[in-house]
């Protein structure tokens, strides 16, 4: 028996009966993504010590703006709430314009961040290549030999990035028997099967390609995870403790955030970070500082800009993306626009965004719980409704 939606909106308990198989189902999901590191093993990312606060919202300066859903002008809540939202903030340099949340959330609670957290990984990229420890021209396995019969052996660093590595590889996140369906069993996210591989480096190192890479976008999710042991391979370090030492520390981060990890330990880097809605925009002020925090160069000023510049619009031709942003592209781990504002975003299944405005210097993040994995509909209402809260600022 599913609990009663109302049950799992305003109450703060574990809903009953929640398993890893229904976890992410709507409406269960609600408290799921909010819950992620009670379901699943999860190592911590420590937050500054000591944290810097974040400031308090500064108002309601969204309040009866009205936005675009339909064909119709409606007020922005009802947009949230049709979006199944569970945390909304916008916010600028000078702080908190707009902030409301939902369901079982408040600001000191995390959410699930799913592909939003490949965009966090480029950054460690970032550095690594800018301290010469990476090369993005050379392939993976170069750092990683136990890819060197995988499909991103040959594939390299800037290739993964751009997500132009040719792998025999389903993201469908419907079927079953898809690859990334697959590789979140192995993650922990589902109940395993007795013939899955033991671990992510066992199943990263098993995929095979379909032909040479570098000549068309392929969207798969094991090229973050890929991306991830790199930086372990090079630094000598664990993944979350990567992200406190370059990144969490040096932006002052509020709370703690998690992230997912497998039997062996290795962090789920392509979709299993959790971090609160204020502390997520903080990366959005780190790109529109280009790199700086705190008066420190924390990511390489060169590779925000490339970030920003995006690739080739042509890459991605055909896509649902391209639908929605005929003239935007995928670079670095990130979606760019190409919009007149340079507007670029970080976005993963079910709702989950980190947009960023560099022509109004505006940066908005939304957690969400949408039943539906992907959908072109949703990406289009969303791109419209972001543009327009810039604009109102």
């Amino acid at each position: 028996m599913t609990p009663a939606k109302d049950s799992i909106v305003k109450g703060g308990g574990r809903p009953w009966p929640i398993t890893l198989e229904n976890w992410q189902d709507a409406p269960l999901s609600r408290w799921g993504f909010a819950h992620a590191e009670q379901i699943v093993p999860a190592a911590v990312i420590r937050a500054a010590d000591p944290p810097e606060p974040s400031p308090s919202a500064a108002g309601s300066e969204l309040t009866g703006l009205h936005v675009p859903l339909d064909g119709r002008e409606v007020p922005l809540e009802t947009f949230l709430s049709a979006s199944a939202t569970d945390a909304f903030l916008v916010c600028d340099r000078d702080g908190i314009r707009y902030e409301t949340y939902d369901g079982v959330m408040d600001r000191h609670c995390r959410h699930l961040l799913m592909s939003v957290s490949k965009s966090v990984c480029s950054l460690l990229i970032g550095q690594l290549v800018a301290e010469g420890a990476l090369e993005l021209s050379e392939p993976a396995r170069t750092y990683v030999p136990e890819l060197g019969d995988s499909a991103f052996g040959t594939a390299t660093i800037q290739q993964i990035l751009d997500m132009s590595a040719d792998v025999d590889y389903s993201e469908d996140y419907h079927d079953q028997s898809s690859h990334v369906r697959l590789q979140d069993r192995i993650a922990g996210w589902r109940t395993r099967q007795p013939e899955d591989p033991g671990t992510v480096f066992d199943f990263l190192a098993s995929l095979r390609s379909s032909g040479p890479h570098g000549r068309r976008f392929q969207y798969c999710s094991a090229a973050t995870d890929v991306l991830a042991w790199v930086t372990e391979r090079v630094t000598a370090g664990r993944y979350p403790d990567l992200l406190h030492e370059r990144l969490w520390r040096h932006l002052a981060m509020e709370r703690d955030a998690q992230i997912t990890i497998d039997r062996a330990g290795f962090a789920f880097a392509n979709g299993g970070m959790s971090t609160t809605a204020r502390d997520l925009s903080r990366i959005g002020l780190l790109l529109l500082d280009h790199g700086v925090a705190g008066g420190r160069q924390v990511v390489p000023e060169d590779w925000i800009d490339a970030i920003v510049q995006g690739g080739d619009p042509a890459a991605v031709t055909g896509t649902v993306f391209s639908e929605v942003h005929p003239r935007g592209s995928y670079h670095n781990h990130w979606w760019v626009t190409g919009d007149d504002h340079g507007s670029l975003y970080a976005t993963g299944i079910h709702g989950q965004y980190l947009w960023v405005d560099p022509a109004r210097q505006v940066v908005i993040v939304k957690f969400s719980c949408l039943p539906v994995a992907t959908s072109a509909d949703w990406s289009h209402r969303h791109a419209r409704v972001f543009r327009r809260i810039a604009e109102s600022l």
